[in-house]
């Protein structure tokens, strides 16, 4: 793996860092619903673009989650953050737990939203194909995306999706990472860390569900927790960014010594 900076920006002056990884669909701009009602003055964040994404639309690289963990760990030293927290949306949430993985001693806490388990995602033939395919076919996107969001959302805001997904992405580095984040098993190497760790699932979502993540995350992560939004699907910072907000950053201020921050129940509910 070649040494690389990634393309980021750094928002507000907390003690407390945090990285914010986008997923499949999107590069750092996944953030933008939440950016603006995010707690500056408690945490620094700093959102980034993954290989083939975004600003690093046309970066080379193996585009897989061991080597975006690597690239995390660089840029940490370049901003002089010793230690760290990391918030993940579905594909980024494979990348957050192989940060933990590469570097368990310096993540504080860990964050997936509707994330991809460390044991990769199995799927039948015809969604493999489904999901191969949407790299190069704008209607397999869409066909995801209202999915994973339970047919609720509006048509424009599907096209909408589905343009930026197009515009924000490369191809080829596209269907690299399903490989990677879809097909790699390495939870043998978070099982058991001890790590706070919290899963925020949607449950408009059928696929990274709360009961996948009673299955994965919750087994193994001692200190792991979990909350389902009820009003939320796959892109629940879309969907309910204010919710978000709040579940995630209660987590992340709880004390390093207690238990994991529960969910509410107007919000939705732990699982």
């Amino acid at each position: 793996m070649t040494s690389f900076v990634l393309p980021h920006e750094v928002h507000g002056d907390g003690a407390h860092k945090v990285f914010a990884v986008h997923g499949w669909f999107a590069d750092r701009s996944a953030y933008a619903a939440v950016l603006p009602d995010l707690d500056r003055s408690a945490f620094q964040y700093a959102l980034v673009d993954l290989r083939g994404y975004g600003e690093a639309r046309d970066a080379a690289g193996a585009y897989t989650t061991a080597e975006a963990a690597a690239d995390l760990v660089e840029l940490a030293d370049r901003l002089g953050w010793e230690r760290f927290s990391v918030v993940g949306h579905s594909m980024g949430g494979a990348v957050a737990q192989r940060l933990l993985a590469l570097a368990p001693d310096r993540v504080r806490r860990v964050v997936g939203i509707s994330p991809v388990p460390a044991s990769g995602l199995a799927m039948p033939a015809d969604q493999w194909e489904l999901f191969a395919d949407a790299a190069h076919k704008p209607e397999n996107r869409r066909a995801i995306i209202d999915f994973t969001t339970g047919g609720r959302r509006p048509a424009a805001w599907l096209d909408r999706m589905v343009a930026r997904s197009l515009a924000l992405s490369d191809a080829k580095a596209f269907r690299a990472w399903l490989d990677s984040w879809a097909g790699e098993d390495f939870h043998a190497e978070v099982e058991g860390s001890r790590v706070p760790a919290l899963a925020v699932t949607g449950a408009l979502d059928p696929a990274l569900s709360a009961g996948l993540m009673r299955e994965t995350w919750l087994s193994w992560f001692p200190r792991g927790d979990a909350h389902e939004l009820l009003g939320a699907g796959h892109y629940a910072m879309d969907e309910t960014p204010l919710e978000v907000i709040r579940v995630v950053e209660d987590f992340l201020r709880t004390d390093d010594a207690g238990a994991p921050a529960a969910g509410r129940t107007d919000e939705g509910e732990r699982v």
